[in-house]
């Protein structure tokens, strides 16, 4: 008999790099490959599972903590690689050779089906040049990938409401990032509408589109210049109290890691 709804970990969430990882009874997906591939072999092998168990590598954008391993990977496992044109243009390159079978176009603002598994692609606000995230929608289960924006538009909160999981950017505190080491265009740059969402901007998202089916959120892409994991977490779960949610209590938020994967979760 199959099985509800599917697994997930977050293999790797940070501005080093990147990697989710999503099975159903039919299918194993990784969403962006943002590290050495012998990276995400070891982090695959923390929750028990093989690269060549893999069907398929999702790109959110070019950017290298998103696509540093997806070359190494896809030529070593023949994987499957989805990304919208623009993205394909822009990495394309960066990946080397990919034997053309295994590219494919994943148009931003469609739903594609992957066996068991629906995912919804959505555009997102970042300097890339057709930054794209995802909603993985199985049994009227679904969860959400939603890192590297600028800020949060009502369309996209629209399509990311009330998942039963999230994914949500806390990049950096703005004080941190104000007063730290980075030029001031670089400051410029992360606290723009295209760049990254700061700590009070994710709390700011879920109080905006969290619902009742909505049990776990993770806070992903931490700065490790511009942030610390105790005061994103803080941040958030204050931010959701003073709003009157049940964190804790209805909900659970949980931290990622740039090196270490969660533990492997039904939902």
């Amino acid at each position: 008999m199959s099985s509800k709804g599917f697994k997930y970990s977050i293999l790797a969430s940070g501005s080093s790099g990147n990697c989710f990882y999503l099975e159903t009874d039919q299918k194993k997906i990784l969403v962006d490959a943002g590290l050495s591939g012998k990276k995400i072999t070891s982090l695959l092998g923390e929750i028990g599972r093989k690269p060549e168990d893999l069907d398929a590598i999702l790109v959110t954008h070019e950017h290298k903590d998103h696509i540093h391993g997806v070359g190494v990977l896809a030529r070593k496992y023949h994987l499957d690689i989805y990304a919208n044109e623009e993205t394909w243009q822009a990495m394309d390159t960066a990946l080397g050779k990919i034997d053309v079978s295994q590219k494919h176009i994943f148009e931003m603002g469609k739903t594609k089906t992957f066996g068991d598994l629906d995912i919804e692609s959505f555009g997102v606000s970042h300097d890339a040049v057709a930054p794209q995230f995802y909603r993985f929608m199985k049994d009227d289960k679904s969860f959400v990938m939603l890192t590297d924006t600028g800020y949060v538009s009502d369309r996209m909160a629209g399509i990311i409401e009330n998942a039963d999981g999230y994914l949500i950017e806390s990049n950096h505190d703005i004080e941190i990032l104000r007063s730290g080491a980075y030029p001031w265009s670089l400051k410029q740059r992360i606290l723009s509408d295209k760049g990254h969402l700061s700590n009070e901007d994710g709390a700011e998202t879920m109080i905006r589109t969290l619902g009742n089916r909505t049990k776990k959120i993770y806070l992903g892409h931490l700065s490790k210049e511009n942030n610390i994991k105790e005061l994103a977490h803080m941040t958030m779960v204050h931010q959701l109290a003073r709003a009157d949610l049940g964190v804790g209590v209805d909900f659970q938020v949980y931290d990622t890691s740039p090196d270490t994967a969660t533990p492997l979760t039904d939902i």
